[in-house]
């Protein structure tokens, strides 16, 4: 073979093997429910914005193509949310870096004018294609899609929001016209796909991808999967499910059998979600990053620690006042003794604020924020367990609508969060109630009873819609977590201790 022959063939090869070596990729980094959790978390040491923020930082530095995406309820969790109203989380977004977000529910809470005030300031690109803000104050602010070009390659962008009903407070919510994400999803993704002449359409989704975030009867991110012909790709929230590579949801068939990548990251902030798209064969990879100490070296920002020192000294001071009183046991937020406890000092609470002889209290697991340690509890921690601005009320219903609620709990796994004077059996396997008894004796469905609760669940709030047809007997004008902080420290003054059953009032059979 001669010089000019094996010279050719070198090149020729070269170029054959060169779009495999050099493939030009896309990183998305994606984190959903970070709640306000600007710190790490204390009890595992994961998340906070400083490491989120190296974790970015560190991805753009080595490639090229970085689009991070937050799926929503990037507030509600923690006292900078509590005392400063989205002042500090806002803000972070852009601080961080995000390109795409999306709405969860609880950017709701404080209502449609105080959110309108903090969007209007976040540059990242905002996404809702089933929510219609025309007669709102958000008009004009999202976009149903967005499209990104990298390379030869156009991607879709578009927002999926949950259905509000029964999610969100009504006042909080005037004006919206919510769309079925289950009409909308697939919809969407085709006319990117055969209209705007897409490559990839990537969901991002604030409707969760389990069955029991929302009652059970809405859809999710698994099942418009499975329904769907044109959607490549989901980023989800909402159900704060941490969906491992190769996990039972990270890879849903389609209606025609072609995967859609799913990816969802527990809550606060302790993963991110990290998809790796080569755009040669558009070919999805993806993993989890997590956010722990090992990011600390990396994470000093003198410019946003200055920022945020002046809103710590508020949160400093609760966290670090004298002891208001004593918790025999550490509860974890989701645990049962921690709903058993809340449950029985409502009814006490609200029997007393109200002055009605309540019969029992009802309460969610979902309201518990963060953790009751064992030993010394200041007014932070309880202010910090209970962040909501709902207000206690007092209804009036029957034994029918009271079993009807215990029932919709059940549905969603709420098991526990019940005073001791109610009780139900269930059957495991479908989850239907046997038996439900309020003092030992079985629930009568004509009887009536005064059922302490908060104004979420008496507006259908988690599935509990029978309790929107109780007639209410008393509305506090007050945050329910001042009530809870003021009962706390009488117990501290009484020498009581904060103690709770470990049972669950409602139990399997």
């Amino acid at each position: 073979m001669n010089k000019f022959k094996k010279i050719f063939l070198a090149a020729l090869g070269l170029m054959i093997l060169a779009p495999l070596a050099s493939a030009e990729h896309l990183v998305i980094l994606a984190t959903n429910d970070t709640h306000s959790q600007i710190d790490p978390v204390t009890k595992n040491n994961m998340g906070g914005m400083f490491r989120l923020r190296a974790i970015f930082d560190a991805e753009r530095k080595i490639n090229d193509n970085v689009l991070c995406v937050h799926a929503g309820d990037a507030v509600q969790g923690t006292l900078f949310f509590n005392i400063f109203r989205g002042d500090v989380e806002y803000p972070l977004l852009d601080s961080l870096g995000y390109d795409i977000i999306i709405l969860g529910n609880h950017e709701f809470d404080n209502g449609m004018d105080e959110l309108a005030a903090h969007y209007s300031k976040v540059k990242a690109t905002k996404l809702s294609a089933n929510y219609n803000f025309d007669r709102t104050p958000l008009k004009d602010m999202f976009l149903p899609y967005t499209i990104k070009r990298f390379g030869d390659r156009r991607i879709g962008f578009f927002g999926i929001n949950v259905n509000p009903v029964g999610l969100i407070s009504g006042k909080n919510v005037e004006g919206l016209e919510y769309m079925p994400c289950e009409d909308v999803a697939d919809a969407t993704a085709r006319y990117l796909k055969e209209v705007q002449k897409v490559d990839m359409a990537i969901m991002v989704s604030h409707i969760g991808v389990v069955p029991e975030t929302h009652g059970g009867d809405e859809p999710t991110d698994a099942t418009i999967a499975a329904s769907s012909h044109y959607i490549d790709m989901i980023i989800g929230g909402h159900s704060h499910t941490d969906i491992d590579p190769g996990s039972q949801f990270n890879r849903i068939p389609n209606a025609d059998g072609k995967i859609v990548v799913i990816g969802q990251n527990n809550k606060t902030g302790t993963y991110v979600g990290r998809y790796d798209i080569n755009l040669d064969d558009l070919s999805i990879e993806y993993a989890r990053i997590p956010v722990d100490n090992t990011w600390d070296s990396r994470a000093d920002y003198p410019a946003m620690k200055a920022w945020l020192a002046p809103y710590r000294v508020d949160i400093d001071s609760l966290m670090t006042r004298c002891p208001i009183a004593t918790s025999m046991r550490y509860m974890d937020n989701n645990s049962i003794e921690a709903s058993n406890w809340i449950s029985d000092a409502v009814k006490e609470i609200v029997t007393e604020v109200s002055g009605i002889k309540v019969d029992a209290a009802v309460m969610n697991v979902g309201g518990i924020r963060t953790d009751m340690p064992k030993g010394d509890v200041n007014e932070g921690v309880i202010a910090s367990m209970f962040p909501f601005y709902n207000r206690f009320v007092v209804l009036e219903m029957n034994g029918a609508d009271l079993i009807e609620g215990l029932q919709a709990m059940v549905n969603r796994n709420d098991f526990s969060c019940v005073s001791k004077e109610l009780s139900a059996t269930y059957n495991p396997k479908t989850k239907k109630i046997i038996e439900a008894k309020f003092n030992g004796k079985k629930i009568d469905p004509k009887k009536m009873y005064k059922i302490a609760t908060i104004d979420y669940l008496q507006t259908g709030g988690d599935g509990m819609v029978s309790f929107g047809r109780a007639k209410c007997l008393y509305e506090d004008p007050r945050a329910y977590g001042d009530h809870v902080v003021k009962y706390v420290k009488n117990l501290g003054r009484q020498g009581k201790v904060i103690d709770a059953a470990d049972k669950p009032r409602l139990r399997a059979k």
